[in-house]
């Protein structure tokens, strides 16, 4: 498998809201660069704004591209987004389609979160919880910049009501206004697979799934958060705890209901997942298609 994965343009990994490239020694990305690469991908694991809106995190991931294309002499790259990380993903390659060979959702919140409308509905921005809510997120944000030790910089801009804003149904359905790309024109569709020349793709998981709650999720907290979080959902039952399925779906569906919560799927929690389930496969498979695609 020494070039199996040897993909024609960069893989660049964008992370979801409170993200990052490693805390101390602890990736975002558990597992999955280092397989990546060991097929032979030329990967690239990436930060911007931890806590902001979609807008701010695509102009800095421009910012990264253009960097990222000078340094290999690529036209091109392909970009894999985690939850927001999709958004930010889809922003960029809306500005600059000529730099972008594909956009992949990786749980993505494309027609916004219901957890994001629960939480905006529960704990508004001008009540005491909201402003409490608001400052833990910005500890948060700086707490992650203290500890990162893969991509070391500058304090990046916090924007917590940009951020929320930018999660709802809401304020997704105005960024599908003005960035559609790919989006799928019925709830619950499929999107155009191939738009200005970048290709669409996604995949995302449930938490229903017997499965889910099997193996290695036992011992893993961050899972009984995303079972607790189903109960903000009404009008999607079947979610991964923070995003719906139908929600999820961009491009080219690659599938929707893995039995993988939202942390799950990008193998986070040290691997710690249900059993049967393997999220390190769906990127090297992933890897493999699109270097089928010629991408």
């Amino acid at each position: 498998m020494a070039q199996a994965l040897s993909t024609r343009y960069p893989l660049v990994m964008v992370p979801g809201m409170l993200g990052f490239v490693r805390l101390l020694l602890y990736p975002y990305w558990f597992g999955i660069p280092a397989a990546l690469r060991r097929g032979g991908a030329q990967v690239f694991v990436v930060q911007v704004s931890p806590v902001n809106s979609n807008e701010v995190r695509g102009e800095q991931l421009l910012r990264i591209i253009e960097r990222i294309r000078r340094e290999t002499g690529a036209d091109k790259v392909n970009l894999i987004g985690h939850s927001q990380g999709a958004l930010t993903a889809r922003y960029a390659a809306a500005k600059y389609p000529q730099w972008i060979a594909s956009v992949t959702s990786v749980a993505g919140p494309n027609r916004g979160s219901e957890l994001a409308d629960y939480y905006v509905r529960r704990y508004p921005a001008d009540s005491a919880c909201g402003r409490l809510l608001a400052l833990a997120l910005r500890v948060l944000a700086g707490g992650i910049w203290l500890l990162e030790t893969g991509q070391r910089g500058p304090l990046l801009p916090i924007d917590v009501e940009a951020s929320h804003r930018s999660l709802t149904s809401e304020g997704a359905a105005l960024f599908n206004r003005q960035y559609p790309q790919g989006v799928p024109t019925t709830w619950g569709g499929r999107g155009a697979e191939e738009v200005n020349g970048v290709r669409y793709y996604s995949w995302s998981g449930i938490v229903q799934d017997k499965r889910s709650d099997s193996g290695g999720n036992r011992f893993d907290g961050s899972h009984f958060f995303c079972r607790l979080n189903v109960r903000g959902f009404f009008r999607e039952r079947e979610c991964d705890g923070m995003v719906g399925r139908l929600s999820s779906h961009l491009g080219q569906v690659i599938g929707d209901d893995y039995p993988l919560d939202h942390l799950d799927i990008v193998n986070q929690s040290l691997g710690l997942v249900g059993k049967g389930a393997d999220p390190v496969r769906l990127f090297t498979e992933h890897a493999a298609r699109l270097k089928a695609a010629g991408l």
